[in-house]
C-alpha cells in the first residue's frame, strides 16, 4: 500500500522542556512536552517518551517518519550525543535512561533524514510558519540560544562577537515560507562559580532569569516575578537595563544586591525581611524589560514598515510586556506562539523541515493549541473504577455537562475541568483547567491556599467570551492563548474581583466557539445564570507539578487537593463521606512507601 501522508518530526532535546511535534502533511498532528508524561516539571533528558507519544497517537511507526529536525541549545545534537556517550551528565541524561538511549535508532544517528538547526532559528519558525500572516517580522528573545559558532543560518556580519558568544535576541522578516535575519544580539561568555556564568551574561532574558533566581531561588520562576512586580515601588532601584540608539547595555550585577533568597534557610519565603526589597527589584526588572522590548519592536517596525509581528522565545511569555507591544509598538497585528518557550522549539524544528528542507509551501495556521492525543471513554472509566477511587467518589454521567458544571460554579465550587486534547505550552487554555467563579474576591485565596498551594500574591487569569471581551477589558487585540495582559474596565472590577491583579490588570484568554465549543458553551451557561461571561481559569495542577495530561493524572490531583468536583468529559465526579477517612490513610501509605524506596536506593 502506498504511503498516504508525509510526516515531519520536530524535537527539543536534552535540556529543559524536552518536547516533540509531529506534522502530518504540514499541519500539527500532535505535540507534547516530556513533563506531561513523566510528571517532572521542565523535564530534560532523552526524548523517547515524547516520540512514542506522537507515534502512538497517530498510529504509525518510527519508520513512517520522512524527516526529523531537532535542536539542543547547549550544543548541536550530534555533538551533544557524542559527549553523552562518554561523559556522565545526569542533568541531561540520567542513568536510568541510558539503556533506552543505547537502543534507540535516533541516538547518534547518521541518517540523511535527520537534521539539526540552531536555537533562535527554531524559535523563529515556531512563530511565523504557523502564524496567520503571509508576511511580517519576527522577534525572538530568550535567556540563551546557540553559540555563534553553531548558528545554522545567515545573519548580518559586522559585529565583534566571538565564536563563543550566545544568541540573546534575533530579529527577522518573512514573506511566505522565506525568512531573513535582520539582526542578532549576542552575549559574550562570562566568568562565574561552577556554571553560573549565564547569570552574568549581558542579555535581557539572562537578566530576568538572574532576578528570578535572586528573588525565588529558581531561574525559571519568571512568571512569578512578573506577578510580583506590581507590588514594588517605582524607581527605588537603579535601572538594570538601558537601551539607547537600539544598543542594549546591561550594567554589572553589583554587591548591593546581597539579599538573595536561599531555599534551605528554614524560613518561609513570604515571611522574609527581604520581601520589600524583592518587590522593588521585581518592579525594576519588569519595567526595564518592557521598555527594552517596546524599543526593539518599534525599531523593527520602523526599519521594515511591516504591519504584522510574530513573537517567540521564553521572554514572549511575559504577557504584560506583550500587551504593551500590541498596544504601543505600532503594528496592526501581533501573534505570539502559545508555546513560546523551549517546548515550542519542537514546532519550529518541524516547520523548518516542512518549509526549508522539503520545500513545501506554508499551509497551516495554529488557531488553537489543543494538540495532545485524545482520551477515550474507556480511559475515563479506568480512572474512575479503581478501588481506592470508587470508595471515595461518586461518578455520574451528565446529559448536559456544561449546564450542570455552570450551576456548581455559580455555587462557588472549584472544578477540575478535563476535556478533549491537552494544550501545548505552559498555559491551561480550557481543556486541562481548574475553573471557578470570579465574582467574589476570596476565591483567589481559596484557590491559592486550598488547591494550588502557591504564594498568595499570584493572580488568576480570566477566560471570557470573545465577543464580550472589549466590554470588560481594555484593548482591541484578541488574546486566545492567554499571552496578553489587559486592564479590567473600572465598571467591571467589583463584579469580577477574583481575577483583577493589584494593578487592575488581568492575563486574558478570549474563548471563541470555533476553537473550543465546549468551553464556550460553559461560559454561555454561566453567563445565563449569573450575567457574567467570565470564569477564573488556572492550570490543572498544584505548585511544582506539570499540568495534568491523562484522566488518571486528573483524578490524583482531584483526590489530593481541595478541588470540589472533577469533570472528565461528560462524567461529573464528587467526593463522598469516605474521602475524608480514606485520603489521609492513602497519603500516609504513600509517604511511607516513598521513604522505604528512597532508603532502599541509598
Amino acid at each position: 500500500m502506498s504511503k498516504q501522508h508525509t510526516y515531519v518530526l520536530g524535537l527539543n532535546t536534552y535540556d529543559h522542556d524536552v518536547s516533540a511535534c509531529l506534522l502530518r502533511d504540514g499541519a500539527i498532528a500532535f505535540a507534547i512536552a516530556k513533563e506531561r508524561i513523566t510528571r517532572e516539571k521542565h523535564a530534560s533528558g532523552f526524548y523517547k517518551e515524547v516520540i512514542d507519544y506522537c507515534l502512538d497517537a497517530e498510529g504509525i511507526t518510527f519508520d513512517d517518519i520522512d524527516l526529523i529536525v531537532r535542536n539542543c541549545y547547549i550544543l548541536p545534537v550530534s555533538e551533544m550525543e557524542d559527549r553523552l556517550a562518554y561523559q556522565d551528565m545526569p542533568g541531561f541524561l540520567p542513568e536510568y535512561e541510558r539503556a533506552d538511549v543505547a537502543k534507540h535508532p535516533l541516538y547518534r544517528s547518521q541518517s540523511p533524514k535527520v537534521v539539526t538547526i540552531s536555537h533562535h532559528l527554531a524559535h523563529a519558525y515556531s512563530a511565523f510558519a504557523v502564524s496567520p500572516f503571509e508576511d511580517g517580522v519576527v522577534m525572538v528573545v530568550d535567556g540563551v540560544g546557540s553559540y555563534r559558532s553553531d548558528v545554522s543560518e545567515p545573519y548580518p556580519a559586522g559585529d565583534a562577537a566571538t565564536p563563543l558568544a550566545r544568541e540573546s535576541e534575533s530579529y527577522y522578516k518573512f514573506s511566505g515560507a522565506r525568512i531573513e535575519c535582520l539582526k542578532k544580539v549576542w552575549m559574550e561568555p562570562d566568568r562565574g562559580f561552577l556554571s553560573d556564568e549565564f547569570y552574568n551574561m549581558p542579555g535581557l532574558g539572562a537578566l530576568y532569569s538572574r532576578a528570578s533566581t535572586y528573588i525565588f531561588g529558581d531561574w525559571n520562576k519568571c512568571g512569578e516575578l512578573m506577578g510580583l512586580a506590581p507590588y514594588g515601588r517605582r524607581e527605588r532601584i537603579k535601572p538594570l537595563l538601558e537601551i539607547a540608539g537600539n544598543e542594549l547595555r546591561v550594567p554589572r550585577w553589583s554587591a548591593e544586591f546581597n539579599q538573595p533568597y536561599v531555599m534551605d534557610s528554614g524560613g518561609k519565603w513570604e515571611a522574609s525581611p527581604s520581601m520589600r526589597h524583592w518587590e522593588d527589584l521585581a518592579w525594576r526588572v519588569q519595567d526595564d524589560t518592557e521598555k527594552v522590548l517596546l524599543a526593539r519592536a518599534r525599531w523593527l517596525r520602523e526599519a521594515t514598515g511591516a504591519k504584522n509581528l510574530c513573537i517567540a522565545g521564553g521572554v514572549a511569555l511575559n504577557c504584560v510586556a506583550n500587551g504593551r507591544i500590541a498596544r504601543e509598538a505600532g503594528f496592526e497585528n501581533v501573534w505570539i506562539q502559545p508555546a513560546a518557550g523551549d517546548d515550542g522549539i519542537a514546532i519550529g524544528c518541524a516547520a523548518y523541515g516542512q518549509l526549508e528542507v522539503l520545500k513545501q509551501p506554508r499551509s497551516f495556521v495554529m488557531k488553537q493549541s489543543y494538540v495532545g492525543k485524545p482520551y477515550a471513554d474507556r480511559d475515563i472509566e479506568n480512572a474512575t473504577q479503581k478501588f481506592l477511587v470508587r470508595i471515595q467518589t461518586t461518578a455520574v454521567r451528565s446529559d448536559d455537562i456544561c449546564r450542570d458544571t455552570a450551576r456548581l460554579l455559580a455555587e462557588q465550587r472549584v472544578i477540575g475541568w478535563f476535556q478533549g486534547c491537552s494544550e501545548f505550552g505552559p498555559r491551561a487554555l480550557g481543556n486541562r483547567s481548574l475553573l471557578a467563579d470570579p465574582r467574589k474576591a476570596e476565591m483567589k485565596d481559596i484557590l491559592n491556599s486550598r488547591v494550588k498551594h502557591r504564594q498568595p500574591f499570584r493572580p488568576f487569569a480570566p477566560i471570557v467570551l470573545a465577543e464580550r471581551a472589549k466590554e470588560i477589558f481594555e484593548g482591541e487585540e484578541d488574546s486566545p492563548f492567554m499571552l496578553i495582559a489587559k486592564s479590567v474596565r473600572r465598571e467591571w472590577r467589583d463584579r469580577i474581583p477574583a481575577i483583577v491583579h493589584v494593578d487592575g490588570t488581568a492575563r486574558v484568554q478570549t474563548v471563541s466557539e470555533d476553537t473550543n465549543p465546549v468551553l464556550y458553551r460553559l461560559l454561555k451557561e454561566f453567563e445565563a445564570l449569573t450575567g457574567v461571561p467570565v470564569l477564573i481559569n488556572t492550570s490543572f495542577n498544584v505548585k511544582g507539578e506539570p499540568i495534568v495530561e491523562t484522566p488518571r493524572d486528573a483524578m490524583i490531583c482531584f483526590l489530593t487537593t481541595g478541588i470540589d468536583n472533577l469533570v472528565l468529559h461528560d462524567t461529573l465526579i464528587s467526593k463522598n463521606a469516605l474521602h475524608n477517612i480514606v485520603a489521609p490513610l492513602v497519603q500516609v501509605y504513600t509517604d511511607i512507601a516513598t521513604l522505604v524506596m528512597a532508603t532502599g536506593r541509598g
